[in-house]
């Protein structure tokens, strides 16, 4: 009987130890930071209709953008947002024929975006 007991008081003292490393083992999640919240955001289960192709750098930027600055059209409403580079800056248009009113007068549509 007093082998039994003993035996059992061990298994118990075990079990109890194992729980209680374990939980000491875990550390909590850490809170996402603000770059992670804006990347999940914009990942492929909220992707509006018209974003899909664009990178998730990108898509957080035409989706700040909101609007062509030539067109006054919304990003995305007539298929992927058209990217261009003009004068150091990355500049969403709402389609590939914008870009030549963007190109001949580039000071008048970056002055829309930062008006903005």
């Amino acid at each position: 009987m007093f082998r039994f007991s003993t035996l059992c008081f061990a298994a118990v003292l075990v079990a109890v130890g194992g729980f209680a490393l374990v939980g000491c083992s875990s550390k909590p999640a850490a809170a996402p930071a603000a770059d992670d919240r804006a990347a999940k955001e914009t990942s492929s289960a909220s992707v509006p209709e018209g974003f899909e192709k664009l990178s998730d750098a990108d898509r957080a930027a035409a989706l700040a953008q909101k609007t062509c600055p030539v067109s006054g059209e919304k990003l995305g409403g007539m298929g992927t947002p058209f990217k261009v580079s003009v004068k150091g800056r990355d500049v969403f248009l709402c389609c590939p024929s914008c870009k030549d009113d963007l190109l001949k007068d580039p000071d008048k549509y970056l002055a829309k975006l930062d008006a903005k």
